[in-house]
């Protein structure tokens, strides 16, 4: 007899709750999401709207390590560090280096590389049941680069082959004829044919999110205080007024889960990589597609809301204000890059769950078997959203899959 779980609560309504959901319902399973926020609006609805299957290599990589005292202490660089937060960081940093080797760089690159292969698919599965029209579009991404770091830029290239991941690389001439409205402040780079983006990230995840209701999905708007197992086959999800309870519960509120994951007595050493955008706005013209520039950590992507810069990584926790000088940041590198740009608007920061081996979590707590996480995700969320539904739809319905599942588990660090 196959087995059929009677009733799941996920926590987080972004793109991998909302896909979690929308996966389960289609199985006749009783869903209720939660989420303090509307859907969708979070980290989901500001993210660079890349859908980005090549991207296999991290930042746990030997070379980027080398680089990293620099960009800390320069004010224009894509890295930085709300030092008042170092304290809390430092368990992380320590796993961080651990895993800053060529073995684990490659062991993070072949298991991103097994999921982010499924994504694309899991993607159009979802698009054939919604209207995406004006949402995706289908032109490519470009990646270009100065001279400066052509060392890591080779290590890329040839990891990425070898993983069989089409790319083309392109001269600047080349990338111009693509993008003349581009500066030459660059030297060459790579174009990505087959990747896509969104137009509008925000009004895709509203999109499935209303697919999961058509379906007969629930969504309740509360803040989770906590979650429990209270026994073999029920888990208590509570929130600031009511107490619910499902047979399992899925954990998928990203940067904000490991509030969760410390209750159940698992220390999973999870933090947030703060990211930020602006708008420039009637502007998303001068550009056809996304346009990522490596060596400043920033890209850009014509949207609908305008033209949006999107970038750099803080390290600074949930808690520290915006930085002004992030922002200034970003839209510095964006005027290099399109030295026609004018004012922008729509400051926008936003958390992404990273853990310092750079693999998300996905599979069952270890202590709480019917309590499953699907956080972790860090700058690729956007892309692993469809695909992370059909894995943790699957671990919920205890199927049989052919993936390796073992490296997500959260086991590895305990």
């Amino acid at each position: 007899m196959t087995y059929k779980c009677k009733s799941v609560g996920i926590i987080g309504a972004g793109i991998q709750g909302t896909c979690i959901g929308l996966q389960l319902i289609k199985k006749g399973i009783p869903v209720t999401i939660f989420d303090k926020n509307d859907p969708g609006k979070m980290t989901s609805y500001g993210n660079a709207g890349h859908f980005s299957p090549y991207a296999v290599l991290q930042l746990n990589r030997p070379d980027v390590l080398y680089d990293v005292p620099k960009m800390l202490f320069s004010s224009y660089g894509p890295l930085a560090l709300k030092w008042n937060y170092i304290p809390k960081m430092i368990p992380w940093i320590f796993r961080y280096l651990k895993s800053c080797n060529k073995k684990s760089m490659m062991h993070t690159a072949k298991y991103m590389h097994q999921i982010l292969n499924l994504s694309m698919d899991a993607y159009e599965e979802i698009f054939q049941e919604i209207d995406v029209t004006n949402l995706v579009e289908r032109k490519g991404i470009i990646y270009i680069w100065t001279k400066d770091n052509l060392k890591s830029r080779k290590l890329e290239i040839k990891v990425r082959d070898k993983l069989g991941i089409k790319q083309k690389l392109l001269t600047q001439d080349e990338i111009l004829d693509l993008e003349p409205n581009l500066n030459r402040v660059f030297h060459e780079g790579i174009l990505y044919e087959d990747a896509i983006h969104a137009r509008d990230p925000y009004g895709i995840t509203t999109k499935i999110f209303e697919q999961y209701i058509k379906r007969g999905g629930k969504f309740i708007k509360a803040k989770v205080k906590s979650l429990k197992q209270t026994n073999e086959t029920e888990t208590l999800i509570k929130t600031d007024t009511e107490e619910y309870r499902f047979e399992k519960s899925v954990i998928a509120c990203g940067a904000f889960s490991k509030l969760l994951t410390d209750q159940l007595s698992e220390h999973i050493p999870l933090d947030t990589e703060r990211g930020y955008h602006v708008h420039f706005k009637n502007m998303e013209h001068l550009i056809k597609r996304p346009v990522i520039f490596l060596d400043r950590g920033f890209g850009m992507t014509p949207m609908n809301q305008g033209l949006r810069a999107v970038g750099t990584v803080e390290l600074g926790g949930l808690k520290n204000p915006p930085s002004k000088k992030r922002i200034d940041y970003i839209v510095r590198c964006a005027q290099e890059l399109l030295p026609q740009l004018g004012k922008h608007e729509d400051e926008w920061l936003g958390f992404r769950p990273t853990l310092p081996d750079f693999l998300p979590v996905m599979g069952p707590s270890l202590k709480n078997k019917n309590i499953i996480y699907a956080f972790g995700h860090h700058h690729l969320g956007w892309t692993l959203g469809a695909i992370t539904g059909k894995i943790i739809s699957g671990i919920v319905t205890e199927e049989k899959t052919n993936l390796d599942l073992s490296p997500y588990s959260s086991s590895r660090f305990n």
